[in-house]
């Protein structure tokens, strides 16, 4: 008997762990089936929040639906926040205007906001006038701001101390008003009577300060320059850029407004780079909870626009119609040149869109990646030209044919290298976003100079 099959064979951790995982799963289910609230309450709130939200997940939808409404308010803040998207939406959705109500009260400002902006227009109203004027007005602010910028990002509990205090006054007055501070904060924000921001003294200088020194002595300048009504993904860059764990957010005139952290920020980045990503393969959505309607919607208009780009291309081809008559071969080789060319292309846009999303394309280091992406087009061109011709030359016997596909392949490929870094560029400096619209352009560029160059060469050389 082999080993693997043996009895005595030792499960490996993960393995426990995942039958563990399972069992858990299970068991979760079954006490959705059996309205076991006691049990799936105590069992939740022993995991972690982020395990937990994932462990609902799991479930399908009518017996997620089930657990939310069995466990009410039973259902802790911290689960609801970890959620998905999706999830959170049909969570909130579920539960009673009050209960909702009560967990806005025991969250920051900025998750407050998450939850908010999810909830239809009617029903956000009312949940809000169950709130204190103050709450409801701070939440509101949140509101205002338009969506993806900082200003919807941040949270409003921060803590700021007047320039003129003293470390000690600063450590008492945190402690005689612990309930008001954030949950998480990581420095002292400094401020003039006028509300505007001065500079930043961070914990860790706070505590190993003597307790006379001023504020204004120890305080250290803002790296970061963020607004309310910024873009968040230019928020999070400087997040990346300054090595930050939070950064105040200020409106137009420098005054303090609220502040980011580093937990939100990296949500930022993950959601920003799918974006991208699912943007360069022309698709928009990919939730685990899509439809088929959903998916369809998704990705039909990108499939439209790559008909009329296929389209464009067979108008190509067509024009070299009699050429392909008499020479057949070429019938069997153009899907050669195109799907190398394309595939260079796509390489050379994909390090171009993520070179720009760092903002390593800015100002000389554009014309250096042309240079380096064009350069590398002739070098992969030489290489696969000669790789090319020599098979199509062996295959079909004709040198002509050979030196011609050889010809076509080095062009293809020096097109595709400079088209994949040109065109991005070009469309950002338009105002369009670079992952979205470029992968069409590219394409089609290089499939154009593919067949053009193939099939006009070879009406030269080969009739």
């Amino acid at each position: 008997m082999s080993e693997l099959s043996s009895p005595q064979a030792e499960e490996s951790p993960d393995e426990a762990v995942s039958e563990k995982y399972l069992a858990l799963e299970q068991d979760v289910r079954e006490a959705v089936w059996d309205d076991d609230k006691r049990w799936l309450s105590r069992t939740l709130k022993r995991l972690h929040p982020a395990d937990a939200a994932d462990l609902l997940e799991q479930l399908s939808t009518d017996d997620f639906s089930d657990a939310v409404a069995l466990l009410g308010e039973d259902l802790s803040t911290e689960i609801i926040i970890e959620l998905r998207d999706e999830y959170r939406e049909d969570a909130v959705e579920a539960l009673p205007d009050a209960t909702v109500a009560a967990v806005l009260g025991e969250l920051d400002s900025d998750d407050v906001t998450t939850i908010l902006e999810d909830l239809e227009e009617e029903r956000r109203e009312e949940i809000l006038k169950k709130l204190a004027p103050a709450d409801r007005a701070s939440f509101e602010q949140g509101l205002a701001f338009d969506e993806e910028t900082a200003g919807r990002l941040m949270q409003r509990e921060y803590f700021a101390a007047p320039e003129l205090w003293t470390v000690g006054h600063a450590i008492d007055h945190a402690r005689d008003n612990a309930e008001e501070l954030p949950a998480e904060f990581y420095a002292v924000y400094v401020i003039d009577p006028t509300h505007h921001l001065k500079g930043q003294v961070p914990l860790a200088t706070l505590l190993r300060t003597p307790r006379d020194v001023m504020l204004s002595d120890i305080m250290e300048d803002i790296q970061s320059d963020i607004r309310g009504d910024m873009d968040q993904e230019e928020a999070a860059y400087q997040f990346q850029k300054y090595s930050l764990a939070s950064a105040p957010v200020t409106d137009g005139d420098g005054r303090l407004m609220g502040m980011l952290t580093v937990d939100d920020v990296v949500d930022v980045i993950q959601e920003e780079n799918t974006e991208d990503l699912l943007a360069l393969s022309g698709v928009n959505s990919a939730e685990g909870t899509d439809t088929v309607l959903d998916s369809v919607k998704a990705r039909a208009p990108w499939l439209a626009v790559n008909l009329v780009t296929a389209f464009i291309a067979s108008g190509i081809i067509s024009i070299f119609e009699g050429t392909i008559e008499q020479v057949v071969q070429l019938a069997i080789l153009m899907p050669v040149v195109a799907a190398l060319g394309g595939n260079a292309g796509s390489q050379g846009l994909a390090v171009a869109v993520r070179a720009i999303a760092e903002r390593e394309m800015d100002g000389d280091a554009s014309r250096r990646a042309i240079i380096r992406e064009t350069l590398t087009g002739i070098a992969n061109g030489v290489i696969f030209a000669v790789g090319v011709a020599a098979i199509a030359g062996f295959w079909f016997s004709s040198v002509a044919l050979a030196v011609t596909i050889g010809v076509a392949m080095f062009a293809t490929f020096v097109w595709a290298g400079f088209s994949g870094v040109i065109v991005p560029i070009t469309l950002r400096r338009v105002g369009a976003d670079p992952a979205v619209a470029s992968s069409v352009f590219v394409l089609t560029l290089t499939d154009i100079m593919a067949f053009f160059s193939f099939l006009g060469l070879a009406s030269i050389t080969l009739l």
